[in-house]
């Protein structure tokens, strides 16, 4: 019965906004050109296909977001276990490296790893835009990870040093998998954040699809089809994320 309610409810919903959504077309003076987004995309050409710059920068976009979401859930990882060590310079290294990234905007890290710290060591801005990502989302999914740590039952430690598991296996057949467990989804929600929060390598040249989307509206104006497709873009990206996450969070709990 509540399911029928959620279900009606939703329904009503969709309909407003489907509403809201006509009206404001028709009404709006605005000459639609929708037939033009294609070429964008994909063309064919001698019978071969060929990408748009939209598609380009889609590739770019999810390039730098999977390769920044592993190397941030390395750093998380890390990160998290030092904040638990019971090496204080650890702890005071991985405190101040987590306060330091959750307290100063991604923008300002972004500008400083590519304008400042780029020039020295000779990083493109392909690997500076994955170095502020990582490090950024890092600082974070370090905290998730922490957290999902210090809830774990002290005494599923101690069961599994009392039948000698040394520390390694422990934290790797015992610890790590309760931790996934809860908190997958606080890593998801952090995944989806990553893949958006990519929008802002644009600022410093990287032609992903936000950069790409820029490029098209100042040379056509189609400023309205451009970012509803750009904005639909992101949307299919994180949305196939969450998918993907919520069936292995499914799995995994069925999973002894």
């Amino acid at each position: 019965m509540k399911q029928g309610k959620n279900f009606v409810t939703s329904g009503i919903f969709v309909a407003l906004v489907a509403l809201a959504v006509v009206v404001g077309y028709q009404n709006l003076s605005y000459n639609w050109q929708w037939y033009r987004i294609l070429f964008y995309f994909f063309s064919i050409e001698n019978g071969q296909f060929v990408p748009g710059v939209l598609l380009q920068g889609l590739w770019v976009t999810v390039k730098i977001s999977a390769i920044s979401l592993l190397l941030a859930l390395v750093i998380g990882m890390f990160s998290a276990f030092a904040r638990l060590s019971p090496f204080i310079s650890l702890r005071v290294l991985a405190w101040c490296y987590v306060e330091t990234i959750r307290n100063t905007p991604l923008l300002i890290q972004i500008f400083v790893i590519y304008f400042v710290i780029s020039p020295v060591l000779g990083l493109s801005a392909f690997v500076s835009a994955v170095i502020a990502l990582s490090l950024f989302e890092g600082a974070y999914s370090s905290e998730i990870i922490r957290s999902g740590i210090v809830n774990i039952p002290r005494g599923q430690f101690e069961a599994a040093q009392s039948i000698g598991l040394p520390t390694s296996v422990i934290y790797y057949k015992v610890v790590l998998p309760q931790m996934l467990r809860q908190t997958l989804p606080m890593l998801a929600g952090q995944s989806v954040s990553l893949i958006k929060d990519s929008a802002l390598v644009s600022t410093i040249s990287i032609y992903d699809l936000t950069m790409q989307g820029q490029k098209i509206v100042s040379e056509t104006f189609l400023t309205f089809e451009i970012w509803f497709v750009v904005a639909l873009c992101y949307l299919s990206i994180t949305v196939t994320l969450s998918f993907i996450i919520r069936k292995v969070e499914h799995r995994m709990k069925y999973v002894q």
